[in-house]
C-alpha cells in the first residue's frame, strides 16, 4: 500500500507499508511500555515477591500506581497474583511464562540504556 504525505515544503513523499492497525511494536509497547510496567516485570524476574517489597524496590512509584500496573499485567496474562494464607493476609506476584518471555527484551533495553548513558 502506498500513501502520499505532504511536507512543509509542499513536496510529496511516498510512504510504503503504512500501518493503519497497531503494528507489532505498538502492541508490544502497550503491554510493557507503560510507566513503571517494564520495571515491575523486571523486578519480578527473580520469582514471587510481596507487594510491599516491590514498592520498596520501586521507590519512585506510588503504591496506587504499582497496584494499577500489576492489575493491568495480571489482566494481560503476564503476572499471576497469589493470596497467601498468613495473618495478616499477604499477596505475592510472579511472572507467568508469557511475562517471562518479555525479560530478554527488557534486559536488552537495560544494556542499551546503560551503554548510551540514557
Amino acid at each position: 500500500m502506498e500513501t502520499v504525505l505532504k511536507t512543509e515544503s509542499k513536496e510529496e513523499q511516498k510512504v510504503f507499508n503504512t500501518c493503519w492497525e497497531p503494528c507489532a511494536i505498538e502492541k508490544g509497547m502497550r503491554l510493557i511500555g507503560g510507566k513503571w510496567t517494564g520495571s515491575i516485570v523486571y523486578h519480578l524476574k527473580e520469582g514471587p515477591i510481596r507487594f510491599n517489597e516491590l514498592t520498596r524496590r520501586l521507590a519512585g512509584a506510588s503504591k496506587k500506581m504499582i497496584d494499577q500496573r500489576l492489575k493491568e499485567l495480571e489482566s494481560n496474562g503476564m503476572v499471576k497474583r497469589q493470596v497467601l494464607n498468613t495473618r495478616p493476609v499477604g499477596v505475592t506476584y510472579e511472572l507467568t511464562p508469557f511475562g517471562e518471555s518479555a525479560l530478554h527484551i527488557l534486559e536488552e533495553l537495560r544494556v542499551w540504556s546503560e551503554s548510551h548513558d540514557i
